[in-house]
């Protein structure tokens, strides 16, 4: 048996969150650009939630812009898929099963596009989302409105506005809320920018434009949440068995979730009421820099500090790491000594902080996820540039005295780019085991480690401005700290180093 509309009173399971009464009967309210995991984990389990609850009463048209695979799974299967939610809140287990029936169909750009222009001129529209990748908000300036279809995401996003413009007589109650969640800063400011500029190269009349700016509301957001996509084939199994189905859309995310939403028009929160299903979960706010200054310092972050020492200290998941208690104990101190007190600002208080810290504590322990260090290690040197430089630099605005956390972070940091070149690959060593180096910066630290000596190592890349646009070694005591760290890495371990730190 397979997940069906057909098939629901089939299934008969305890605790399985069912799709509620009528849901197939709402009007489709969304149209989403992309059919990936993130989306329908989080944005789709946000509406589905609403819906269950007589909230927003609405569901989701997606778009599929790609032109590989096809949607047959979505249309066997009703736009039904099931979510295992997995992980730790307030360090208690969640482990909760919901078919998810925010979907009402599933359409083919390339194939279905009349058929999407249609839902364009639909009274019951009311949002825009998407995530089409970085890559996706990008202004392809020769772009054709009239094309069947656009190429870009920008484009056909300008064509269903086109579409809705004349459809509604460019009426200022037309107009749609359309949130972004691409990983970009500014996205629905970039968006808007973008199709207002393809608007002119396709030669729209200034009316229209002038609908584009004032009637619709492009929204900057912040999303988080780890979908890890389809579970593993044991897990999908076990799964299946206990439903008595079969689902080839199953994902598994994470219970965590955040999308912040910003705006200041009272009327796009009105329409956006799925907020209200879940007042924590989503944040419908004037400036989600907030949002994003927490997630960037005390999530990322605090993963780029941790990274190499995970590794130089034989753990391969994050998962597997936390289980120490002497790396919980870097990981609480780093986070909630230095760089909690440095973020700290008129709109970040250190509740905020530490709140947002408890959250992440709970996400790096998650016993489902298999997060690897190595993955996370990807292109290192520049998240400890974007990440963590910004908050070493605030560390010492308030403080003369070297922060000791990030300081061993730092040293393993520079402990894990130690390389030999092989076959064109830098490949360090540490455990005994062997690595690849995927960091663009791989060369240079190579050459910085040909002086052997521990100080003069730390020396060479603290003052290299090409890696950090600035001279390390004038914060005071850094990089005599760096080096005292690193030297007890190499010489006394990961244990004995981590476990002489105290915290504030």
């Amino acid at each position: 048996m397979i997940l069906s509309k057909q098939n629901l009173g089939q299934i008969n399971v305890a605790g399985v969150k069912m799709p509620p009464k009528d849901v197939f009967n709402l009007p489709e309210k969304v149209l989403q650009f992309g059919t990936g995991i993130l989306l329908r984990g989080l944005i789709d389990d946000f509406v589905d939630k609403a819906n269950r609850v007589g909230i927003f009463n609405g569901r989701v048209v997606i778009v599929k812009s790609t032109s590989t695979g096809g949607t047959d799974a979505f249309a066997t299967q009703d736009g039904l898929y099931t979510q295992l939610i997995k992980g730790i809140d307030n360090s208690n287990k969640v482990d909760e099963i919901i078919i998810n029936s925010s979907v009402s169909r599933v359409l083919s750009a390339s194939n279905e596009w009349e058929d999407i222009l249609n839902v364009a001129a639909s009274k019951d529209l009311q949002v825009i989302v998407s995530n089409t990748t970085e890559v996706g908000i990008t202004l392809l300036a020769d772009d054709k409105v009239n094309a069947a279809p656009p190429k870009s995401f920008p484009g056909k996003l300008l064509a269903v506005l086109l579409k809705r413009y004349e459809t509604f007589g460019g009426s200022d109650d037309s107009g749609l809320v359309i949130v972004p969640t691409e990983l970009v800063v500014d996205n629905g400011l970039k968006l808007k920018t973008i199709v207002k500029q393809l608007a002119v190269n396709n030669n729209l009349s200034s009316d229209f434009i002038n609908w584009i700016d004032s009637a619709n509301d492009f929204c900057n957001s912040l999303v988080d949440r780890i979908v890890p996509g389809k579970p593993s084939a044991s897990d999908k199994q076990k799964a299946e068995e206990l439903l008595g189905y079969s689902d080839d859309l199953m994902i598994m995310s994470e219970c965590y979730r955040l999308w912040a939403i910003e705006t200041d028009r009272e009327k796009s929160r009105e329409i956006l009421s799925f907020s209200k299903s879940d007042e924590e979960g989503i944040v419908i706010v004037p400036d989600i820099n907030k949002f994003r200054e927490l997630k960037l310092r005390l999530l990322n972050g605090t993963h780029t500090f941790s990274c190499g020492l995970a590794i130089v200290a034989g753990f391969t998941t994050v998962k597997e790491a936390m289980a120490n208690d002497s790396f919980t104990k870097f990981i609480s101190g780093v986070a909630n000594s230095e760089m909690a007190p440095a973020i700290l600002n008129e709109n970040i208080t250190f509740a905020d902080a530490q709140a947002f810290i408890g959250k992440v504590l709970d996400r790096f322990r998650n016993p489902f996820i298999e997060h690897l260090w190595i993955s996370i290690s990807m292109q290192y040197t520049s998240k400890m540039k974007m990440r963590n430089l910004p908050i070493l630099t605030k560390y010492y605005a308030t403080s003369s005295a070297p922060p000791t956390f990030m300081a061993v972070g730092f040293a393993a940091y520079i402990l894990f780019m130690k390389s030999e070149l092989e076959e064109g690959k830098y490949i360090g060593t540490l455990n005994n085991i062997k690595y690849t180096i995927t960091d663009d910066y791989a060369a240079t630290l190579n050459n910085h480690w040909a002086a052997k000596d521990v100080s003069a190592v730390v020396d060479a890349i603290c003052k290299d401005t090409t890696l950090w646009d600035t001279d390390l070694t004038q914060l005071a005591g850094f990089a005599d700290a760096v080096k005292s760290q690193l030297e007890s890495l190499i010489t006394n371990g990961f244990n004995e180093t981590v476990n002489t730190l105290k915290q504030f």
